[in-house]
């Protein structure tokens, strides 16, 4: 799991999609008190951006046409976590040639 913070036009379906799981499987982790020490140590996760990320994947998914029928439950939001969005933007071109295409 991981939250690329990458601008959300610029990703190809699959990774839109996915980060967009992404967030959804983050948030039940936190209702259910799992640690998550090991995604933000990482560099994979901001808790604190992980609502304002969500909206910003639901409004890219539905500008392509794509259905959006999942709420972000609500949870406990802290001040942890530091994405190097430049180093995300390397490694999701090198992992995707669909991705930056859009």
């Amino acid at each position: 799991m991981r939250m690329w913070m990458v601008d959300p036009k610029e990703m190809c379906r699959k990774h839109l999609l996915g980060e967009h799981v992404e967030c959804h499987m983050f948030v039940g982790t936190l209702l259910k008190n799992k640690k998550v020490d090991g995604y933000v140590k990482k560099g994979l996760l901001e808790i604190h951006n992980l609502s304002n990320r969500h909206n910003e994947l639901m409004f890219e998914m539905k500008r392509r046409g794509y259905k959006h029928n999942s709420l972000l439950p609500k949870f406990k939001k802290s001040k942890v976590g530091k994405i190097n969005i430049e180093e995300n933007i390397l490694e999701l071109k090198k992992r995707c040639k669909d991705c930056f295409k859009y």
